[in-house]
């Protein structure tokens, strides 16, 4: 199938940047489509941490307040711990500084799950997920960075509990739904006790 962008224009540059094309896709049905105008986010690629302590079957998710759920009774939602990729930096390194960043905690025995797009109808943002492993002790407190205004709540939760919280619509964001459908499917070999 084939595609193609007659023209692009920037509508906004700010925090995020969006702009406006102009495409035109081949149809499954054969021929073109006339132009179709679309605006689309472009946000760069995050990496987000599944942060698992499997000594005694604890998550370490964080609590942070999100514009996008200002309709939402309680727009502090619970999430993983992620960041966007700098230019040149590589996606453990961005696992790794993000967990020090937002839960102040280090990260052992990690790797990638999978990458998304997160919302690809409009956005060009790419999640990279990972899992790592960490001990829950030592997790607790509020992190962030102020450079960014960053007010960011460390919890640590029951599996099950986060489990329960999932099915009953409180984990209500993507990336954490994803990372605790994926850690059901894999808990059993990940579970040391």
């Amino acid at each position: 199938m084939q595609w193609n962008i007659s023209t692009k224009k920037q509508k906004y540059s700010g925090f995020l940047s969006i702009d406006e094309y102009q495409i035109t896709h081949e149809l499954y049905t054969g021929g073109f489509t006339p132009v179709i105008t679309r605006e689309l986010m472009e946000r760069g690629h995050a990496v987000a941490v599944l942060l698992f302590d499997p000594d005694v079957d604890k998550l370490v998710l964080i609590e942070q307040f999100r514009i996008g759920a200002k309709d939402d009774d309680n727009p502090w939602l619970l999430e993983l711990v992620a960041g966007m990729i700098d230019e040149g930096e590589s996606i453990q390194d961005v696992a790794i500084r993000e967990c020090k960043e937002e839960a102040g905690l280090e990260i052992k025995n990690t790797h990638e799950i999978f990458s998304y797009y997160s919302s690809p109808g409009g956005c060009t943002e790419q999640i990279t997920l990972f899992y790592a492993e960490v001990d829950s002790h030592s997790a607790g407190g509020v992190y962030g960075l102020d450079s960014e205004d960053e007010d960011i709540k460390v919890i640590v939760i029951d599996y099950k509990e986060a489990i329960e919280q999932l099915n009953n619509g409180k984990i209500n964001s993507a990336t954490p739904i994803i990372a605790l459908q994926w850690l059901q499917i894999h808990h059993s070999e990940l579970v040391k006790n």
